[in-house]
């Protein structure tokens, strides 16, 4: 009786761990980095954003204290404080801040919210991109500002002029930045909302304007921005009030302090409306921050 030899099959050798290449030798990978989203802490990010303008201001305060800018050609900051003071005693800087505000808050809710609509129809229609988008296109290479005398003429120099210049300064970023963000909607994120039965106004407010939400409030702030430029020119013509009103008395009176303050409080209005916007799309839109680099 033979017995035939049995040949075992050579022992398997472990497949190399992540660090080793296919000859043994090592490959040189990394650990991946955190991907996660790593926060500063709020008091180093308040002070960073507040670094830049407090040098600003110091610059300006030395400036001023070595005689080295002139008061007649920028005020000192003491000088812009003394108006301050002066315009809340009498009571002045609360009430042109209140009709200011009054006419901004209407202009940019008029025009907001027809270049919203207007966005809307033509980013989710071919028939009303026809129809809108080349009046807006020409809307928008014309300057707002050029449409002062016209206003005028039509309007007189009343409140309704005032409202009506902030509105169409308001509208036309409006548009531009909703009707681009419309275009960028997954288009089958709306197919399959239709395919649920979704039509008309109950596809553009559940499904389409969420969708185009980054780009309409980017359009908001841009709105709320250049609303402020068509209040400064609104208030210069036929007003009796407003930060607009306040800027034309001290230009006739040639007051730098009260022309610094002005400018000021435009700068302060500003940073308040970027602010308000920033806390929306921190509460509508959380998933943006993960994506910021730090």
């Amino acid at each position: 009786m033979t017995i035939e030899k049995v040949h075992e099959p050579p022992a398997r050798r472990p497949a190399p761990g992540p660090r080793e290449g296919r000859d043994g030798a090592a490959a040189g990978l990394e650990t991946p980095r955190f991907l996660g989203a790593r926060r500063r802490p709020a008091a180093l990010s308040a002070a960073l954003r507040i670094s830049v303008p407090l040098l600003l201001l110091a610059a300006w305060w030395y400036g001023s204290a070595s005689g080295r800018i002139p008061p007649d050609v920028l005020a000192a900051p003491s000088a812009v404080l003394g108006a301050l003071r002066e315009l809340a005693a009498t009571g002045q800087l609360a009430d042109y801040l209140l009709a200011s505000g009054h006419r901004a808050g209407l202009g940019v809710l008029t025009g907001g919210g027809l270049g919203l609509v207007l966005g809307v129809a033509a980013g989710l229609s071919a028939l009303g991109e026809e129809l809108v988008d080349p009046t807006m296109q020409m809307l928008r290479a014309v300057p707002f500002l050029a449409l002062v005398p016209l206003f005028i003429s039509w309007f007189g120099v009343g409140e309704t002029f005032k409202i009506l210049l902030i509105a169409v300064a308001a509208a036309i970023p409006m548009y531009a930045y909703t009707y681009l963000g419309v275009r960028n909607v997954d288009r089958k994120v709306v197919e399959a909302a239709r395919g649920f039965g979704l039509r008309g106004h109950r596809l553009a407010l559940g499904v389409v304007v969420p969708s185009a939400l980054p780009s309409v409030l980017m359009a908001l702030r841009i709105s709320l921005s250049v609303s402020l430029t068509g209040l400064i020119a609104a208030e210069q013509i036929g007003a009796t009030e407003g930060i607009g009103y306040l800027v034309t008395l001290a230009q006739q009176y040639f007051r730098p302090d009260y022309m610094v303050l002005c400018v000021l409080v435009y700068a302060a209005l500003g940073l308040i409306f970027d602010g308000a916007i920033r806390v929306v799309e921190r509460l509508a839109m959380p998933w943006r921050g993960q994506v910021v680099a730090r």
